[in-house]
């Protein structure tokens, strides 16, 4: 293969993809401009590590740390057998998002452009519509009733002006784009790993270790093997689901960033969390006397068990997670949607106005996935 396929220059690639236009460089606070153009060696910048924390934060989430507590209450799987799952799957799920994120120095587009090389144009049109709708609205809407319940309890506020306040928050950084993401994730992480490290080590000081396989579980599919396998399926496929936004993240590195220090850096990023929330999870499940009945919001539930201290930060810290993961829905979202083809009228701001049409959706999906909860 040729060096320029595996390094491509500006001038090769102008032919394939239009390179974006306009000056970004390492601006924090600029909006980013154009779309899912490539981006010239010129506008390179950052540094492998960039990623770790980029990842990082939006896993240290309400949604993640559920992810261990359904293959207990719902599938019956024991309490070491799950934990061990949940592991597995963090690392297969991380591998994926590691191993794409190599290709962004060298291919400078994002992923949903690149997987055109795989699927064709007009073939790639299914891929990038699905994760234009699960990431942009689904997994959007999602993770704002979690951070927006978690507002809630906090503040006191109505569901529906804590719901407004999560999804401007997500809609301002992602209008603001790629460099003021990576920024905010950054500034978050140690907070979040403070708050959620502190509710795990609770959590499995008073887990019940010794917790085996519930045959009485409302689905006991298949045994212990069964649930530890469904266990590792549901990990893996939520750090799985990361992947198509792999690029998008990494595409802005120079192009001779070390590749070794772009896969851990991703891998490590997306892993960590995981893994730690989703072992924390795993804990939350067997403390008695937790209640997963319809009286309390899911957050609530999870604050319940903490320390009266501790739960405001958690509950806080569970808002932020939300945001966090969020911006990247979005962002990603619409990099997916403009991977359609679609011109917008040649409109400089394509990505940043699809933010907020974006977040518009996602908040009235959000508003009407809402329940009754003592919250609306």
């Amino acid at each position: 293969m040729a060096a320029e396929a595996l390094y491509p220059t500006d001038e090769s690639m102008a032919g394939a993809v239009p390179i974006r236009e306009g000056e970004y460089g390492a601006k924090i606070v600029a909006i980013e401009p154009g779309g899912v153009e490539y981006i010239a060696h010129a506008e390179r910048h950052g540094r492998p590590l960039d990623l770790f924390w980029t990842w990082n934060s939006p896993n240290w989430e309400f949604a993640t740390m559920f992810l261990g507590v359904i293959p207990v209450t719902v599938f019956g799987g024991g309490f070491w057998p799950t934990a061990l799952a949940v592991v597995l799957g963090s690392a297969l799920g991380a591998i994926c998002v590691g191993i794409p994120s190599t290709w962004g120095p060298k291919l400078g587009v994002p992923q949903l452009v690149q997987a055109r090389a795989a699927f064709g144009y007009w073939g790639n049109l299914l891929p990038a519509g699905l994760n234009t709708v699960t990431a942009g609205v689904g997994w959007f809407a999602v993770n704002s009733i979690s951070g927006t319940f978690a507002l809630s309890t906090l503040s006191g506020l109505p569901f529906q002006i804590s719901l407004l306040i999560v999804v401007i928050a997500q809609v301002f950084i992602a209008f603001i784009g790629h460099n003021f993401i990576h920024r905010f994730e950054k500034v978050t992480f140690p907070y979040l790993v403070v708050v959620f490290v502190l509710a795990c080590i609770f959590l499995f000081a008073n887990a019940n270790t010794a917790q085996g396989f519930n045959e009485k579980a409302p689905v006991p599919f298949g045994g212990p093997l069964g649930a530890f396998i469904i266990a590792l399926f549901i990990s893996a496929s939520y750090g799985f689901g990361w992947s198509p936004y792999a690029l998008d993240f990494s595409r802005y590195l120079p192009k001779s960033s070390d590749a070794k220090s772009v896969f851990w850096s991703a891998t490590l990023g997306v892993f960590l969390p995981c893994a730690i929330l989703e072992l924390g999870g795993v804990a939350l499940a067997t403390i008695a006397g937790t209640s997963w009945g319809p009286a309390d919001s899911p957050t609530d539930q999870l604050v319940k068990p903490l320390p009266y201290l501790l739960a405001p930060f958690v509950l806080f810290g569970i808002t932020v997670g939300t945001v966090s993961a969020n911006v990247l829905n979005i962002y990603s979202g619409a990099m997916s949607f403009l991977a359609l083809g679609l011109k917008l009228g040649g409109l400089k701001q394509r990505r940043a106005i699809l933010a907020v049409v974006f977040g518009i959706i996602g908040f009235f999906v959000a508003r009407s996935g809402e329940y009754d909860a003592g919250h609306q």
